[in-house]
């Protein structure tokens, strides 16, 4: 037979590679959606990969809509061109945007969604964009500090709360004079003493650890020392700010009172109500507070508050159920004491003749101390509460976002819930359009992430938990222990792929990635596998047998992944502790882990040097039994990370050509840790072929860097 050379060169010409799957990527990060944040009536460009000269056509889907994708030129130039690039512009009105792609190979067909690429589509996973919404650009990747202020620092000792300067829940107030104790089970109405000039005294160690944001558990003068029970929205507590003495006195100079042993009526507790009610201790702690804010502008850090607006505390002027205010000069009367108080269309009463001294106002899930704020019935309470937010975010005091506690439950239906979220957001927008607006929420917020609402939540869903489960296998409250979930990659990824299609991206950037916080035991002490509470093991059982090594796994996971990484006060200095109020210990000042400081200083330094890890594209890389590697990457650099949390060693050879690093070249592991520590000095590994050879030892992580790719492409 007669050998037909021209026919096998037209062959091999001709001939299709296989179809790579794997080389698909697109997702709403700022390379792949054009502009990121765009306006109503504006023209949107929307990007795809390919593996180079792999598919036949590229077709995005687009609400109702089919356009199929042009393939962009590259630059000749350029360093790496394994891929090839498809974009397709759409011009958008002030509709919400959902699309996917189609992706054609000669008879095969695939689709790609938030999921990746998939055979057959799902209604949950497109991608999204909101024309109109944009979330504040500070705000995006920023490191932030979450304080609990009672148990931060001691500053100012004279406005310690007193041990029976008032009552709360049946007992006096305790002042706690071991800074190292442990909280109490009931331990509500017990104070170390930490206080905003605490903070102040503390700012250098904030600003040298990297911070660039703290939210502040609430602040404003409340009976118990978590102070989600407001008493004056109005005020910054004294006890956290500035009490002056001679307010603590009588005409004649005489110490008020504090309560005796056995009275628990706080129209007694003379001087606690002397130091709440006094307009100079008032004014006083507001200006420590803009001081405050003012210092942490002056070292490029915001400030975020925690707004209770759901509920107030039934020790609150507008109710005055304690009598606190009753007969105080410069106060109305409470809606407790009289029907006709200015504020009794606050609350919802069940019997309104039970007048004077009305004990049948409406409790947030039936707690009296936690009266329920009666929205739907007073526009009056609507428009107070508005003013509040106004208030704390003008000057002087300039706060730069509110953090909103059980936010979905504000109100008595959902209707009303989200006509009120959309006035609070234009309320708060108008007086400073780069506020961030963050709400507590657990379980789908979509309908509250529309645009006109809430920036973003508390991300326990799309992080706390999954990660929880994953490097711990425990319940986030220590309740539950999963050795199936334990170190599950595929059951972690999937987790948080479901729980952030919830979320657009200027939402998920934003969102605030917490391991612990003051609802939820300390991560360092879930790595002890101790299924239980305080109550039942007793607080020395939160130190024990608790796992480093997996705790820096957890912060390598947070410092390089999508969104806000929060720390909870004393989670970089080794603090454990169960649920709460375990979970409120002290920082241990002077018994501080100083290694797990160092760590969080290095990887916070290193998310401020690579842009990738705050603002770039996320891929996941490999994954199997304990490990797992993803990739956060932009078209100039890439960053590689990888995290073994099994007690064995892995060898593995990382396909790192799928997150846009060369075919070869020189990666740089700019950080590990290993179960002995960390080590934050360069080690260069060679790339071949498009994969890094690593070897990481049990519980080990480590992040990897190429920085140098320059790509350009034009029409």
């Amino acid at each position: 037979m007669k050998y037909d050379r021209r026919g096998k060169l037209n062959y091999i010409a001709n001939m299709r590679p296989v179809f790579n799957r794997r080389a698909l990527f697109s997702n709403a990060s700022y390379e792949y959606l054009i502009p990121a944040e765009p306006m109503p009536y504006s023209l949107v460009t929307i990007r795809f990969r390919t593996k180079r000269n792999n598919v036949d056509h590229v077709i995005l889907h687009y609400n109702d809509e089919t356009l199929f994708m042009k393939k962009e030129k590259q630059n000749s130039s350029m360093v790496f061109e394994e891929f090839d690039y498809y974009s397709a512009q759409i011009t958008v009105d002030d509709k919400e945007i959902e699309y996917y792609f189609e992706v054609r190979v000669g008879r095969i067909t695939c689709y790609y969604d938030t999921r990746g690429a998939i055979d057959e589509l799902h209604e949950h996973f497109p991608f999204r964009f909101i024309p109109g919404f944009k979330t504040p650009e500070w705000a995006k990747g920023a490191v932030m500090y979450q304080i609990f202020v009672d148990r931060f620092y001691n500053g100012d000792k004279f406005n310690d709360v007193l041990t029976d300067e008032y009552a709360y829940i049946g007992e006096h107030s305790r002042r706690v004079e071991n800074w190292d104790k442990y909280p109490a089970a009931m331990g509500v109405r017990e104070f170390y003493g930490g206080d905003l000039q605490g903070v102040m005294d503390k700012l250098d160690y904030l600003q040298d650890l990297g911070i660039e944001a703290i939210y502040f558990n609430p602040l404003f003068v409340s009976p118990s020392n978590h102070k989600y029970d407001i008493q004056d929205y109005d005020y910054i507590d004294p006890h956290f700010g500035v009490i002056f003495p001679d307010t603590e006195c009588d005409a004649d100079g005489h110490l008020l009172n504090n309560l005796d042993a056995g009275d628990n009526n706080n129209r007694n507790a003379m001087r606690y109500r002397a130091r709440v009610t006094n307009k100079r201790n008032l004014e006083a702690s507001n200006n420590l507070f803009a001081n405050l804010v003012q210092e942490c502008h002056r070292r490029g850090i915001k400030v975020i508050m925690d707004g209770v607006f759901n509920h107030c505390g039934s020790f609150n002027k507008w109710l005055d159920r304690e009598r606190i205010y009753e007969g105080t000069e410069g106060y109305e009367p409470g809606a407790y004491i009289e029907k006709d108080s200015p504020y009794h269309s606050f609350f919802l009463f069940h019997d309104e003749n039970a007048f004077p001294y009305n004990g049948t106002y409406d409790g947030w899930w039936g707690h009296d101390t936690l009266p329920k704020l009666n929205y739907e019935q007073s526009l009056k309470l609507q428009e107070y509460i508005l003013n509040i937010a106004r208030k704390w975010l003008s000057p002087p005091y300039s706060i730069d976002g509110w953090r909103l506690d059980v936010a979905a439950d504000l109100g008595f239906s959902p209707e009303f819930n989200h006509t009120f979220w959309k006035k609070f957001r234009q309320a708060v927008k108008e007086t400073n359009p780069e506020a961030i607006i963050i709400a507590e929420h657990y379980g789908n917020p979509r309908e509250w992430l529309r645009g006109d609402e809430w920036d973003t939540v508390m991300n326990y869903d799309a992080f706390m938990e999954p990660l929880t489960w994953y490097l711990t296998g425990m319940q986030k409250h220590s309740d539950d222990f999963r050795h199936d979930l334990l170190n599950n990659t595929d059951t972690m990824y999937n987790t948080i792929k479901y729980h952030a299609s919830f979320f657009t991206m200027p939402s998920l950037m934003v969102s605030m990635n917490e391991l612990s916080n003051h609802d939820h035991s300390r991560f360092l002490t879930r790595t002890n596998h101790k299924v239980g509470r305080m109550n039942t093991l007793g607080s020395e059982a939160a130190n024990q047998d608790v796992n480093k090594a997996v705790m820096r796994n957890a912060v390598m996971f947070q410092f390089t992944w999508l969104g806000c990484p929060t720390i909870y006060y004393a989670d970089e200095a080794g603090q454990c502790g169960f649920t709460d109020p375990d979970n409120r210990r002290t920082y241990p000042w002077g018994n501080e882990d100083h290694e797990l400081i160092d760590y969080h200083r290095e990887l916070i330094r290193l998310r401020k040097m690579c842009p990738e890890l705050k603002k770039g594209a996320t891929k996941y890389i490999d994954g199997g039994y304990g490990y797992l590697c993803f990739a956060r990457f932009n078209s100039t650099s890439q960053s590689i990370i990888v995290i073994n949390n099994s007690d064995k060693e892995v060898e593995l050879s990382l396909p790192v050509w799928l997150a846009e690093v060369p075919w070869d070249g020189v990666m740089t592991r700019l950080i590990c840790s290993t179960p002995e520590g960390h080590d934050a000095w360069p080690v260069t590994y060679e790339i071949a072929a498009g994969h890094l050879k690593v070897k990481l030892s049990p519980t080990s992580c480590a992040l990897y860097r190429f920085e140098g790719k320059q790509t350009v492409y034009y029409d």
